[in-house]
């Protein structure tokens, strides 16, 4: 005998960082949310799931003040100032640390004086207390380990079965479980895209020396090498290298790797140790065609994957949750229906330019920086320089990784949304 239906205001498929804080979001503002993701909550809070670590900018820390998830995180590392120099591995004229031409941002460049540039923030901890808060609201509730294998659009709302036979009915679908989406593909959505040949290599190490909350950011001719602040004389790394180099190096011993990681830093922080497990995955652009159709929508990765090179694939997703829910929240409290394509293209709408910007951008990045041809080479370490000399220019890039521009949700400006009775 088929399960009897369980009826929320929407289901979201996927309980990773974009889908639980999404869960979080909407239920603040009265909605009743079903949230899916086949893997356990114990595994994806395991310490060795994930080494990577998120630059949160600071009107997405905000949100996560506003949901009470920011009060389970603990300690955050923030970002005092970033630095952006072109270089090449092993260059002695640099010898780690800035170059003489440096792209330069610190916490002037925020407009409010009050906050840093970002919060450097494990993604362990960050799920760790998304998972604490969810648990205190009973409007959420988690079906995991399960997944979505079919869901069918029906005039009023969507039914989707899930693998354990649970059927579940609501309005709208969220397809929020990252590149490889389900929701996605079941509906019919085709994606563009194109891949770097590049590898993403991401650890953390331990250093002498303290970092003082500075991120570093160098575009080596192999791809980009960044050094971002934890806690304590620890660093993450994130590694961009061409995809078979990166397999030569994956395959090094230890002291190997380590000596390779030095070459790139220089010893301005002195002796460089890892300090956890290794991790890898290949780097390419994906967008979707379309965010929305008739009851289903997407976020996060399901709907843009970029490539890590401004360290804002996390925060792109995460700006989509506070549009994403504002709209939904605000079309219950007029009535309206939550999976309507108007309501869910004012969502799309909201957020296409912001992400086609920085998908541009990034991409334009990778290939000017990608490469040692000295005329290249040239221009752009001008380039650094000249944008270093000029204070709107340098605002307006800390705006844009901050997350602050543009008309900003209620929640990236660090209030609540309420439903109203």
């Amino acid at each position: 005998m088929p399960a009897t239906p369980e009826n929320f205001d929407v289901l979201i498929s996927g309980g990773g960082l974009v889908g639980l804080t999404l869960a979080l979001a909407l239920d603040q503002g009265g909605l009743k949310v079903a949230v899916i993701d086949r893997l356990p909550a114990a595994e994806v809070l395991e310490e060795s799931f994930d080494g990577r670590a998120t630059a949160m900018g600071f009107a997405t820390y905000r949100m996560m003040e506003s949901l009470g998830v920011a009060r389970h995180i603990g300690e955050v590392q923030p970002i005092q100032q970033i630095l952006v120099s072109d270089g090449r591995v092993g260059s002695p004229s640099r010898k780690g640390g800035p170059s003489s031409l440096t792209l330069h941002f610190d916490q002037a460049e925020t407009g409010t004086g009050e906050e840093p540039l970002g919060w450097m923030i494990e993604n362990r901890r960050t799920r760790l207390a998304l998972d604490k808060e969810a648990a205190t609201r009973p409007g959420i509730t988690r079906f995991a380990p399960d997944e979505i294998v079919d869901f069918t659009i029906l005039p009023g709302h969507v039914e989707a079965k899930l693998k354990s036979g649970q059927q579940l009915v609501a309005p709208v679908i969220v397809g929020a479980e990252g590149r490889g989406s389900f929701v996605r593909q079941k509906a019919g959505i085709r994606t563009y895209g194109w891949t770097y040949g590049q590898t993403g290599i991401v650890t953390t190490i331990a250093m002498d020396r303290p970092h003082g909350g500075v991120a570093h950011e160098y575009f080596l001719p192999t791809g980009p090498f960044a050094i971002l602040p934890l806690m304590g004389n620890r660093a993450n790394i994130v590694w961009s290298e061409k995809t078979a180099r990166a397999q030569a190096l994956l395959a090094m011993p230890r002291a190997d790797l380590e000596h390779e990681l030095a070459r790139r830093f220089g010893d301005f922080l002195g002796n460089v140790r890892l300090d956890a497990p290794v991790w890898s995955y290949p780097l390419s652009m994906e967008l979707a065609a379309t965010w929305a159709k008739p009851r289903v929508v997407l976020a996060g990765d399901a709907a843009h994957g970029i490539h890590p090179i401004a360290g804002q694939g996390l925060n792109l997703g995460l700006k989509d949750v506070a549009a994403l829910a504002e709209v939904l929240v605000e079309a219950a409290n007029l009535g309206q229906d939550l999976g309507d394509l108007a309501v869910l293209e004012r969502y799309a709408q909201w957020r296409r330019t912001d992400t086609m910007t920085l998908a541009i951008s990034c991409d334009g990045f990778v290939r000017l920086f990608s490469n040692d041809l000295a005329p290249i080479r040239a221009l752009r370490t001008l380039g650094l320089g000249l944008v270093d000399a000029i204070g709107p220019a340098r605002r307006f890039f800390a705006s844009h990784a901050g997350g602050a521009v543009g008309d900003l949700p209620r929640l990236l400006r660090g209030e609540r949304l309420e439903a109203r009775l």
